[in-house]
């Protein structure tokens, strides 16, 4: 089997790739409202009816929500899985747009030609490169390159209900040597990557509560506790002066990054300034001694992200809340265990309780970090086969975020991911406008093609 002519017709095939892709996003398949689920049950066909077309044994399995697509083809070693999404975000504000969202179209902008519309880049051009690279492999070949299992979601925006349980059921079906997720970015716009480690999350809320009632602060100030003053030495003693988090054994599960780790990301020559500067500010916060990306990719963190308590309306009200709450998130890595994170939690709030104030702790959840085996020769081989494409050597990177099917993958089938992407930062996904520049599309399918060569052997 050969690469050349399949990179070949990827070239010369790209409008018919584009005319399949705008009739995916011409379906409207919103997830998260019910007004739309026959529009989620029609893209599931549709990508059941185009899977069949290139070979592949392709079903429409029925969840309690919206159905997967799950389908099988080729034959031989490695035995690959791949993940993308096919449902997509509500489109409010709808006044925003520039263009109705389920009618794309390819535009000219200052930076290139982007396709426009909602989909294009979460999730449904991405995964079309996979597809379409797939679909040139057999034309030119004859037959694919290994086997390799297709798995589509239609719940990834609305919390992914039934993936968990779907994947409990057909784990045996669905377990592969490697899983292929496309539904990242990449490093700036400009370098290919591969992300092989996500944090996790832990979501805490906080509910002090102190007098029976809210209290006149004229007649009770002074005398009476306020829960309100207690959040704030609870949440300012999150943190120590040099940025670290001061729960008991926070650190203990935390690895330091591996220096080959270390050396790819300083050569990608990030800039703090520019990045803080796009959002109005300039001077790096967080953990003292660590750099930038390691801040945002490989270290923990404690951030509140919600407080309140008392009157917050317009005008006045001199009272004495009864009560005060914070939502409060943990980014978590390496083994971190959010039970354990969790527990230091509930003992960092209750051992800084004042007599008459007790605590709360409602809706907390959480799941670990991710890691990838980088050393296992595959990663090597799709970094190269990437660099090959882009013309830049592509790097092995984090993500501040957190991907949970990436966790499930390894939880419950026992697989590492690959998340590979080809979205911009600006794609504004989840946004008005959303866009997928055509240089992603195209050099994505070129991109995924090479892969599948590099890991075929």
């Amino acid at each position: 089997m050969t690469l050349t002519p399949v990179l070949n017709r990827l070239d010369r095939d790209l409008d018919a790739a584009l005319d399949r892709l705008m009739a995916l996003l011409r379906i409207p398949s919103i997830s998260t409202d019910p007004a739309y689920a026959g529009d989620c049950q029609s893209a599931a066909d549709w990508l059941v009816s185009d899977l069949a077309s290139i070979g592949f044994a392709a079903e429409k399995r029925p969840t309690p929500g919206h159905p997967m697509v799950v389908a099988h083809g080729g034959e031989g070693a490695p035995h690959l899985l791949f993940y993308g999404h096919y449902d997509v975000q509500p489109v409010d504000p709808i006044e925003l747009w520039d263009r109705p969202p389920f009618e794309p179209a390819v535009e000219d902008t200052p930076r290139g030609k982007v396709i426009r519309g909602r989909g294009t880049s979460d999730d449904k051009g991405q995964l079309m490169t996979f597809i379409e690279a797939m679909r040139a492999w057999v034309a030119e070949n004859g037959a694919l390159p290994c086997k390799i299992t297709i798995f589509l979601e239609g719940e990834e925006e609305s919390g992914s209900p039934s993936l968990v349980p779907f994947l409990k059921e057909n784990a045996a079906e669905l377990k592969a040597d490697f899983a292929m997720i496309c539904d990242t970015t990449m490093f700036d716009g400009r370098v290919p990557a591969i992300t092989t480690q996500l944090r996790g999350l832990l979501a805490e809320e906080v509910i002090l509560t102190g007098p029976a009632r809210d209290l006149h602060s004229g007649m009770y100030g002074g005398l009476a506790v306020n829960p309100i003053h207690v959040l704030a030495r609870i949440v300012a003693d999150l943190h120590d002066e040099d940025g670290r988090v001061t729960l008991e054994g926070f650190y203990d599960d935390v690895p330091e990054l591996p220096e080959a780790i270390r050396a790819q990301w300083e050569a990608l020559g990030f800039d703090p300034a520019r990045f803080l500067g796009d959002v109005g500010l300039s001077v790096p916060a967080g953990e003292a001694g660590r750099t930038p990306l390691e801040k945002l990719w490989s270290r923990p963190t404690a951030e509140v992200n919600g407080i309140w308590g008392g009157y917050t309306g317009e005008g006045f009200k001199t009272v004495l809340p009864s009560k005060a709450s914070a939502k409060i998130s943990f980014r978590l890595v390496g083994d971190q265990d959010p039970e354990k994170i969790h527990a230091a939690f509930v003992r960092h709030v209750e051992t800084r309780l004042p007599a008459d104030v007790t605590a709360e702790f409602p809706n907390g959840h959480g799941a670990p970090a991710s890691r990838m085996r980088t050393d296992d020769p595959a990663f090597e081989a799709a970094r190269r086969a990437l660099g090959e494409e882009w013309g830049m050597e592509a790097a092995f990177i984090g993500s501040g975020g957190s991907i949970p099917i990436a966790g499930y993958f390894q939880e419950l089938l026992g697989v590492d991911s690959m998340l590979i992407g080809f979205g911009r930062d600006d794609d504004q996904i989840h946004s008005p406008n959303e866009k997928y520049d055509l240089e992603s599309f195209h050099k994505g399918m070129r991109s995924w093609a090479r892969i599948l060569a590099a890991l075929a052997g």
